[in-house]
């Protein structure tokens, strides 16, 4: 007998940096998350668009996850994107970007091609298509601009219904957290939940309980959500612009003219370099050859010969992995040293934790504020706060967990699971809303 395919339906964690998907067990069960690469529940949010090989040719052109990540790695000749989520809300989202070949594809199409994976990976272990689909969503895709966030949440429905989802639900992440957080409460809890990711740091304050948790509207138990557009790619910015982007030039001076100050070598094309979805924009051919004409602008020559020497060989994402895996390196260990010998042999630097902090203070502080914030929206004391539960890769940063939780004192500090609770908490919504 052949399943109504309304019989099937999913729950999409489409993250910053990772994202998962959940689907029901065999014959209607519990909601299971599927294994998108082997040993693997949650994969990079990553695209490699290959240059080598044609689009309709007998090898893929596109690779995903960790298969993406290593094709870049290895020098593939094509186009890595990530972080395509931060697109949404921006006027970026109906542009075309090259990827290799003489091939472009409107950034929409790339979100769109992403969640067309996942959907069939889902629909091979769900035996049969997927057409009803809970996405999450940030509390705010764009901070303090409603217009923009209502925009970025209709872009994703509009790729979601593109590749086959004719049933679409949105759900807010930091909800979804609460919810996975829920089925372990033994009585009623209030709790703040902080879902600190990629590309957003958001708070949900939420009643939970199993008295509450067989209840599919639970807006009233939802007493105020909050967040802010600063997370971890934000850190590893930081971190970029702080610690490898001066031995390329970032903040260096010129050489001084007489009677004038020295001036400082043009920043926009470091930050862009320290901007994920912005770093092939400086790779552009009339940009290059802008800068090869820069030298006389440099005071110390050698910086100039390293920017270009990334330019030129496109190393601009291996400095922001680079990057990134010096902020894990300090949040695991205190220090990281990064090795840059791909730019310069015995090129290096060094990031130790009260650096990192100094770096990162600004964004840490806002971050505490919006969790503040959300209890005070609430009208509820943090004393009155009963567990802290912590989602998402950027809650591996200690320090900043430690100071979100001193404004709440008798709270417990419950830690999930950092890259699948929020996907565990949409299935759980998933189940309720279509199962």
């Amino acid at each position: 007998m052949t399943r109504d395919p309304r019989d099937h339906y999913c729950a999409i964690d489409f993250g910053t940096s990772n994202s998962a998907i959940g689907v029901p067990g065999a014959d209607g069960g519990a909601m299971r998350l599927v294994e998108l690469e082997p040993g693997h529940t949650t994969m990079p949010t990553a695209v490699f668009y290959r240059a080598d090989v044609p689009e309709h040719g007998p090898e893929p052109w596109r690779l995903y996850g960790r298969a993406a990540v290593a094709a870049y790695v290895d020098g593939l000749d094509g186009r890595l994107m990530r972080s395509m989520k931060s697109i949404l809300g921006s006027a970026l989202v109906e542009q075309t970007t090259d990827v290799g070949g003489g091939r472009g594809v409107k950034y929409l199409d790339v979100i769109g091609g992403y969640l067309r994976h996942l959907k069939a990976l889902a629909e091979a272990q769900a035996g049969g298509p997927i057409v009803r689909a809970v996405l999450g969503r940030p509390v705010y895709f764009v901070d303090d601009e409603p217009e923009r966030d209502t925009a970025a949440q209709a872009a994703l429905e509009r790729a979601a219904r593109q590749v086959g989802f004719t049933e679409v639900a949105f759900q807010f992440e930091p909800i979804a957290a609460a919810l996975d957080h829920e089925r372990g409460v033994a009585g009623e809890e209030l709790v703040l939940v902080a879902d600190i990711g990629g590309g957003t740091s958001d708070f949900s304050l939420v009643r939970v309980g199993p008295a509450r948790a067989a209840r599919l509207e639970r807006k009233d138990d939802i007493l105020a959500s909050h967040g802010v557009h600063v997370a971890g790619t934000d850190f590893d910015r930081r971190v970029e612009l702080a610690a490898i982007l001066p031995l390329l030039g970032y903040g260096a001076l010129g050489v001084a003219r007489p009677g004038e100050a020295p001036r400082e070598v043009p920043s926009g094309i470091y930050f862009d370099l320290a901007t994920w979805h912005l770093i092939n924009t400086a790779y552009v051919p009339a940009r290059l050859s802008e800068w090869r004409g820069m030298r006389s602008w440099f005071a110390d020559e050698r910086l100039h010969r390293r920017l270009m020497a990334v330019l030129e060989n496109r190393w601009g994402h291996a400095l922001a992995a680079a990057a990134e895996q010096a902020k894990i390196d300090v949040a695991m260990h205190g220090r990281a040293t990064i090795d840059l010998d791909v730019v310069e042999a015995a090129l290096g630097a060094t990031l130790d934790e009260a650096t990192a902090a100094a770096v990162l203070e600004a964004d840490l502080q806002r971050i505490v504020d919006a969790a503040h914030e959300t209890a005070r929206r609430a009208g509820v004391a943090g004393e009155r706060v009963d567990a802290l539960y912590f989602t998402g890769g950027s809650t591996g940063l200690s320090a900043l967990v430690q100071r979100i939780a001193a404004g709440f004192p008798r709270a417990a500090v419950v830690r999930g699971d950092r890259f699948a609770s929020v996907a565990s908490g949409l299935a759980v919504y998933a189940q309720r809303l279509y199962g």
